[in-house]
């Protein structure tokens, strides 16, 4: 039996040399241009892919703007503009399918929690729960799974490119003279963050880390909420008074088990001043999210920035409306320090095939 196999294999090999001998010197010449110029042809198409997957950022200039493929954010930009003349856009292309995406970011039964919860209340329609877990509860007991009409809802760019909602996409960095005292002591005025040294150490936090020292307060104020919670007035641990603003690691099901989480964390990393807690909570913010392309409120909650091929789960919080709420902190501090004409830039996150139709 193997005798005849090798012999077929011999007599295959054979009849491939016979065919190569018969065929006329000039095509034997041209068969290695061929393959070569089909190797080129390959990889020049490789590449073109390559190329129009890649995300990529571009100042908007007014004309750059294909209204085709992106309906409806020309208009709302031009209109933020004439009214704000010192600010940028930069527009970001995701090269992320919009509804791909609102499928990812949505619940299923292959995950065990939502990527999206929203509180358990009667301030929002009947259908922006999710049918999966529809009536479970997360996190403290008093949230529930978001559906994909509220993702889409909060997500869809067109409803964000407003004056109420735009510092979504406000790019936090710091910008020298934007940011003040004065600012963050009339947002901090009867809150846990009240006082001159506390204000002075924030800008001096933004500074240092090329941090928006705005979006830092707006962020400790959404976290613990202006009277401040038992992370950040100080929690024992250990004997240790812990402080962790930021609830970093502040994950459980119950109230008692997000306090330990977030205490032993802070315990390990001997955070036991508010002071400390804030610098390296800062820094935290910066490492884990700033400095791989989330750099807006919109893209901490929302994962759309292709780092190392993952998307949507590196989220800074679940609560859908968390962007929302601290883009308005943001734009009362830069109200009340006359500074909301600074010179500040805004990341706008572009979708293909988006729908004519703003999401509802």
């Amino acid at each position: 039996m193997k005798t005849n196999i090798y012999e077929k294999i011999k007599n295959l090999i054979k009849n491939i040399k016979d065919i190569i001998k018969a065929i006329p010197i000039q095509i034997k010449i041209a068969i290695p241009v061929i393959i070569i110029i089909i190797a080129i042809i390959f990889i020049t198409i490789s590449a073109i892919k390559t190329e129009l997957s890649r995300q990529k950022y571009e100042t908007y200039d007014g004309e750059n703007l294909n209204e085709d493929k992106y309906p409806g954010y020309k208009e709302l930009i031009d209109n933020l503009l004439a009214n704000h003349p010192n600010w940028t856009f930069t527009l970001f292309y995701t090269r992320l399918d919009w509804e791909e995406v609102i499928s990812n970011e949505g619940h299923s039964d292959t995950r065990k929690n939502p990527l999206n919860l929203i509180p358990e209340s009667s301030n929002y329609p009947e259908d922006w729960r999710c049918e999966i877990d529809k009536d479970k509860r997360f996190d403290n007991g008093t949230w529930i799974c978001a559906s994909d009409k509220a993702i889409r809802h909060q997500m869809d760019p067109r409803n964000i490119l407003n004056e109420e909602n735009v510092f979504q996409f406000a790019e936090l960095k710091y910008t020298e003279g934007a940011q003040t005292v004065e600012g963050i002591k009339t947002l901090t005025e009867g809150s846990f963050l009240e006082g001159d040294s506390i204000a002075e150490a924030l800008i001096e936090a933004g500074k240092n880390a090329n941090l928006d020292a705005y979006f830092i307060t707006s962020r400790l104020i959404q976290e613990q909420g202006r009277k401040g919670t038992a992370l950040s007035r100080g929690y024992e641990y250990n004997g240790t008074i812990v402080y962790n603003p930021f609830n970093i690691n502040a994950t459980g099901n119950s109230r008692e088990e997000i306090l330990q989480n977030a205490a032993e964390y802070a315990y390990e990393q001997g955070w036991d001043s508010l002071e400390k807690a804030l610098i390296d909570g800062v820094n935290f913010v910066r490492n884990g999210y700033i400095n791989v392309g989330q750099n807006t409120l919109y893209l901490q909650k929302f994962d759309v920035v292709k780092q190392g091929g993952t998307l949507y789960t590196h989220q800074y919080m679940q609560n859908l409306f968390a962007p929302q709420s601290e883009a308005s902190n943001m734009k009362e501090i830069y109200e009340a320090s006359n500074t909301v004409d600074s010179n500040l830039n805004f990341i706008v996150p572009l979708y293909e095939n988006m729908p004519e139709e703003i999401s509802e």
